[in-house]
């Protein structure tokens, strides 16, 4: 049998499996969770050292180490993150409409499993138990394609997860973790009839490669070119510190900022608006008016002139572009030509510039004075997250339980026949 063979038979594998976690209750779920968080801590030797393995094939400087770095303290983090979503209520079975015809016939519409879900994502091994988690709560089986950075590491999460599944009594085939080698992707990308979503996680590249490629379905989540804007009433102070966490707090993640725009007329105050940046060593590419207002003002070897690649560019480490604007217009014009509709903010004190804004800018998470740091599933008090949908079909923004749900109607009847 050859290994294409191999992987699809243990597609339909999952296919059937998928089918039996239907009738699961919302305890033996939750039980099932909240029984792999408590494991955690025992696992954690075996999963940190092949989280060993995999860091030891990375360059610490590439910006995908701090993805791939697992520790106690991202383990406990994890741990925690079950149990929250074991805490939350089950998304399934929930009416979200009903009527009576005027034939007699009674409807119902009520959420449902998406079926069986495959994920392609990249280095970020902690979204093996994320998926995991939100799949299973809302009824999915999931399908994984991890990135060959992080084999190791998933190997031994999903060792992990199957062996509480079989303690539990229920079929391990309800998770699948599919080879790291890249044909295993253009298999899942066409698994027609065993898949029924595929949702990317990861680069602008992932994702363009799997919307090419795939004849499932694709939602498409992650990449984030992010901008701040700051608009001629922006408070000085309140900048400063929204720019400082936007970009330093995680520069790898999605939502982390990009571009930040500023109003020819604050131009005078850029120096003190990015001057914390200097502390995380960010490397300035500003177009002419920024970068003669920060020589002198901002490290040397950290400021660049900018070219236009640097704008729209997911930086996804401590690099950012800087753009002056005239106006509020020409700052909504350069999102719109540069941004992912990922996050994109607003720095203003004028309620009527904010306005605007947050009515124009097409974005899945739109922000005013405050960091975009926050488009994240359990910030927005969603759980964990399985992505953030860029996309308008389906989901947009933090996909969490509902989002992995779909619906069917249930109608009932008293023997009404369709007249001719």
């Amino acid at each position: 049998m050859t290994e294409h063979e191999v992987i699809v038979k243990q597609l339909q594998a999952v296919q059937n499996a998928s089918r039996k976690i239907v009738p699961l209750n919302e305890e033996t779920i939750n039980g099932l969770l909240v029984e792999l968080a408590d494991r955690i801590p025992a696992a954690s030797d075996a999963i940190l050292e092949a989280n060993r393995k995999d860091l030891e094939r990375m360059d610490p400087a590439d910006p995908r180490y701090d993805r791939l770095l697992l520790n106690e303290a991202r383990l406990n983090s994890i741990a925690s993150d079950l149990r929250n979503v074991a805490a939350l209520p089950s998304p399934l079975h929930r009416v979200l409409e009903e009527r009576t015809l005027p034939n007699g016939l009674e409807l119902k519409k009520v959420s449902v499993p998406l079926g069986v879900i495959g994920i392609i994502y990249e280095s970020r091994p902690n979204v093996t138990f994320d998926v995991f988690a939100l799949c299973l709560k809302s009824g999915n089986a999931t399908v994984l394609k991890g990135g060959s950075d992080a084999a190791y590491s998933n190997i031994a999460i999903v060792n992990l997860i199957q062996t509480v599944i079989r303690d539990r009594g229920l079929d391990p085939d309800i998770i699948y973790l599919l080879p790291a080698e890249r044909e295993a992707a253009h298999i899942l990308l066409n698994a027609v009839g065993y898949i029924d979503v595929i949702i990317p996680r990861g680069s602008q590249a992932l994702i363009d490669f799997a919307r090419k490629h795939s004849t499932v379905p694709v939602i498409e989540t992650g990449a984030g070119i992010v901008h701040t804007y700051f608009d001629q009433s922006g408070d000085l102070a309140m900048g400063r510190d929204i720019v400082f966490n936007a970009k330093t707090r995680r520069p790898s993640v999605c939502n982390a900022l990009d571009t930040l725009i500023v109003h020819e007329s604050r131009i005078d105050d850029l120096p003190v608006l990015v001057e914390l940046l200097e502390e995380k060593t960010v490397q300035i590419f500003a177009d002419e008016p920024a970068y003669y207002k920060l020589l002198g003002r901002y490290p040397d070897e950290l400021l660049e002139m900018a070219s236009p690649e640097h704008f729209g560019t997911e930086f996804l480490s401590l690099k950012m572009s800087i753009k002056t604007v005239g106006s509020l217009e020409e700052a909504l014009d350069h999102i719109a030509c540069h941004s992912s509709k990922h996050s994109e903010a607003i720095i203003a004190s004028d309620q009527t510039t904010i306005d605007a804004f947050m009515k124009q800018v097409d974005a899945a998470a739109v922000y005013a004075n405050t960091s975009t740091a926050f488009t994240d599933g359990a910030q927005f008090g969603l759980g964990a997250e399985i992505g953030i949908s860029t996309q308008k079909l389906h989901a947009r923004g933090p996909m969490a339980l509902k989002e992995l749900c779909s619906y069917k109607w249930l109608v009932t009847g008293q023997g009404q026949v369709r007249p001719a």
